[in-house]
Formats: structure tokens, C-alpha cells, sequence
């Protein structure tokens, strides 16, 4: 007999925290990098917006939009972690989450780089909510992708 996936695994307290209080719950007008996130599926809105200034970090982060408990918290998140961050650690940090959540028998060693998101692990109990989590993610993907094509491209000082 299969188990029967635990709710309390889905919505954690930290996870219904950040959805009722997103943190980084704002528009960036001068943002330098800018995604937008949509899972047709739920409903999963996002757009995302980075400040990322000439040494390659992440001075601001903002998310504006709409989704469920996991796509927001997960969101607000992801945001605080990579405020003030490198680039590079906010690359790191977004591999590795993105393995912990769609891939099976993840390392410790994995594990252990993604801090607070390693709550969002029992969501994967829960298929269809996958894509919800990581929305956010495959959008900071995306919005670094073009940094580090900005970055190449600017004179170096």
C-alpha cells in the first residue's frame, strides 16, 4: 500500500508565512533584468525583476503577481535569498533547487546548498505542485540568463 501524501508536508507554516506576507512583493522600475513566469496549468503568474549592478550582484529583487501558497512562498523565498548575492550564488542556489525538486535521490551535499527552500521538499509528494514551486526559478533562469549575456557584452572597468 502506497502511502497517502501528508498535507502538513505541503503547507507548512514558513510556507503559509511567506504566502500571506511575500517579501520582495514589489515592482522594480529601474530593474537591469526582468522575467515573467506563467503556468498555464494552476493559474501561476509572476513577473520578476532584477537590480543587479556593474560587480555582478543582486542589490534588489522584486515579484509582482499571482498564484497559490507554494508559487508565492516560494517566490518570496527565493527572493531573500538571493538579495545582495553574486550572480553566480544565485545560479548555484537555483541548480540546486531545481534538482532537489525534480530529481530523485538528491545528495545531501545538494541538499544542504539550498537553505530555507529545502522546505519546499515535500512538495514533491505532490507532482502536479512541482511546477508551482519552481515557476519563480525557471524565471530567475531566465532573467540571469540575459545578466550574463549583459555582463559579457559591457566594458570592463
Amino acid at each position: 500500500m502506497i502511502p497517502e501524501p501528508r498535507l502538513e508536508h505541503l503547507y507548512q507554516e514558513v510556507i503559509l508565512d511567506h504566502n500571506r506576507n511575500p517579501r520582495n512583493f514589489k515592482e522594480i522600475p529601474d530593474a537591469t533584468q526582468y522575467s515573467h513566469g506563467v503556468n498555464p496549468l494552476c493559474g501561476d503568474d509572476y513577473h520578476l525583476y532584477l537590480k543587479i549592478d556593474e560587480q555582478g550582484a543582486v542589490r534588489d529583487v522584486g515579484f509582482k503577481g499571482s498564484g497559490c501558497a507554494i508559487s508565492k512562498s516560494s517566490a518570496s523565498i527565493m527572493t531573500s535569498l538571493i538579495k545582495d548575492k553574486p550572480i553566480q550564488e544565485a545560479e548555484r542556489l537555483k541548480e540546486n533547487f531545481l534538482q532537489l525538486m525534480t530529481r530523485d535521490n538528491v545528495p545531501e551535499a545538494v541538499k544542504s546548498q539550498v537553505g530555507r527552500m529545502i522546505l519546499f521538499e515535500g512538495v514533491k509528494e505532490f507532482p502536479v505542485r512541482v511546477k508551482c514551486a519552481t515557476l519563480i526559478w525557471h524565471a530567475l533562469a531566465d532573467a540571469l540568463r540575459d545578466s550574463k549575456l549583459n555582463f559579457e557584452k559591457a566594458p570592463k572597468r
